[in-house]
């Protein structure tokens, strides 16, 4: 009787009516009692995020696309560049650029997803490995036309770009589940697509002849380095030979 109640102020009353049962639970500290489970937990969420960063799941090379090949460009030359050069805060803000349309994207659909009551499966429905097959699709071809239907008819996608084919997987499942089309309606109403014909979309939209060319900039920045370093070592060895003659 006192939990059904409970649910009931919760739903329909004031949250007062329930706040001095609720005191306990908001006292709970963000951090859990194990931190190393909270960092495990951190962790797993980046290596997550970072595994549906790529556009095309079943590309190990990450170069079918040019979006991917230029991020995975970009993530290559940081690796080889010295943190905390100016070098590679460029690199960090031009992935980052990237990274934030994608998770755009991501987050449209989620939100489509928790307005059609899917609140607590829309981050696994939205998860695709890199691992992921199509051949394990049930309704590759249904999933592909409504994926265009998407890009043509909703501002999903950036309208400059093919759209990325992980979204077919998550279309396949959506059509098993019988929600593709409610899905599509709602995209189609929260996202009509822009009457600009300049649209202003950020990350994919980004000059990727730029970037691409900031990342060969960074490899010669870094192979010039490389270069100088090795004259200032033979420099120094002149000298000593002069000083020992």
């Amino acid at each position: 009787m006192g939990s059904a109640f409970k649910r009931f102020c919760l739903q329909f009353c004031c949250c007062c009516c329930v706040r001095d049962e609720d005191d306990d639970d908001e006292k709970q500290p963000l951090v859990p009692a194990d931190p190393l489970e909270y960092f495990n937990r951190e962790v797993q969420k980046r290596r997550d995020e970072e595994t549906n960063l790529w556009s095309t799941p079943g590309d190990p090379s990450h170069s079918e696309r040019e979006d991917d090949r230029v991020l995975y460009g970009l993530l290559q030359a940081r690796n080889k560049t010295r943190m905390g050069s100016t070098g590679y805060r460029r690199l960090s803000v031009d992935i980052e650029a990237m990274r934030d349309t994608r998770r755009e994207v991501r987050d449209k659909w989620k939100t489509i997803l928790e307005n059609l009551g899917f609140m607590a499966e829309a981050d696994s429905l939205l998860n695709v490995s890199a691992g992921t097959s199509q051949d394990r699709m049930r309704n590759a071809p249904a999933a592909r036309a409504m994926l265009q239907t998407l890009h043509n008819e909703t501002s999903v996608f950036s309208s400059r770009e093919p759209p990325p084919e992980r979204y077919l997987f998550i279309l396949d499942r959506l059509i098993y589940l019988d929600i593709a089309e409610d899905f599509v309606a709602k995209a189609k109403r929260f996202y009509p697509p822009n009457e600009e014909s300049d649209e202003e979309t950020p990350g994919l939209s980004i000059n990727l002849p730029l970037l691409l060319a900031r990342v060969e900039q960074a490899m010669n920045g870094r192979e010039d380095e490389d270069d100088d370093d090795d004259d200032d070592e033979s420099g120094r060895e002149d000298g000593n030979m002069s000083d020992r003659s």
